[in-house]
């Protein structure tokens, strides 16, 4: 007993652990830059992500906290030009314009109205008319688009799981910042409620995508066959979604998705 209670007198101090994340000051004001350790990483790099609007700092496995505050100091001007050039963000509110399956819609307050959310045209275009008082209409806006982005995706996922044979279960929506989509083990689905945004042929091949899954765990050829069967025009999705996948995070009444 009395010789372990020397050895554990010896014992360091609890490391302190490093935090998540930490703010940098920069001339247009304040960013936040997410900490992320790599220990196959060999050098510090930065990347600023357009979807959560911030910067991501990784640390190699060997590196400091010190280093890599004063690499991210270094370059202070880099992230702000970077961060300059991302599109303007559109909160829903009324008069903004804002994408329903790829086609633009109007925002246009109905505060006498009863109801929730619809859809309709006048003159100038298509229009998404929000009833009540305009202090709920962001959160209607944002709830109107779920619902439809539920239907959509659990009717595509439904009718390619027919047409590959399997079975899938439970769809959950998110607001994730770097994945579209996922399928567990169990045939869970989750899915960004922001393909709602997007044209319906890149919703459906997400939800082939995904379908596709529940054959092949993997990104292997077989399972790239499995999809191009399921959805023939899956490059043009592809690259709709390089192209215009970023800019559908702009849209939102001002909430940060989550992380990957």
């Amino acid at each position: 007993m009395l010789f372990r209670a020397r050895e554990t007198s010896r014992l360091k101090a609890p490391v302190t652990p490093e935090p998540a994340t930490v703010t940098l000051s920069l001339a247009s004001g304040e960013v936040t830059v997410a900490l992320k350790r790599n220990a196959r990483a060999r050098r510090y790099t930065l990347r600023v992500r357009a979807a959560t609007r911030d910067v991501v700092l990784t640390i190699p496995g060997r590196g400091s906290l010190r280093e890599a505050l004063d690499f991210a100091h270094r370059h202070a001007g880099w992230i702000e030009v970077r961060l300059a050039r991302l599109p303007e963000t559109v909160a829903f509110v009324p008069g903004a314009v804002i994408p329903l399956r790829g086609v633009a819609y109007r925002i246009e307050a109905r505060p006498e109205a009863r109801g929730t959310v619809w859809t309709g045209t006048d003159g100038e275009g298509p229009v998404l008319y929000v009833a009540g008082a305009p202090a709920h209409l962001s959160r209607r806006v944002t709830d109107f688009l779920k619902r439809e982005a539920r239907r959509d995706l659990v009717g595509a996922a439904q009718r390619h799981a027919r047409a590959l044979g399997v079975s899938i279960g439970r769809v959950t929506l998110r607001d994730t910042a770097s994945r579209w989509g996922s399928c567990s083990a169990s045939g869970a689905l989750s899915f960004s409620w922001r393909l709602i945004l997007a044209p319906a042929f890149v919703l459906d091949y997400l939800a082939a995508h995904e379908v596709a899954h529940r054959r092949e765990m993997n990104h292997g050829p077989r399972f790239w066959a499995t999809v191009d069967r399921l959805f023939p025009e899956r490059e043009a999705a592809e690259r709709w979604l390089k192209k215009h996948g970023p800019d559908l995070h702009r849209y939102g009444a001002g909430e940060a998705p989550e992380a990957p």
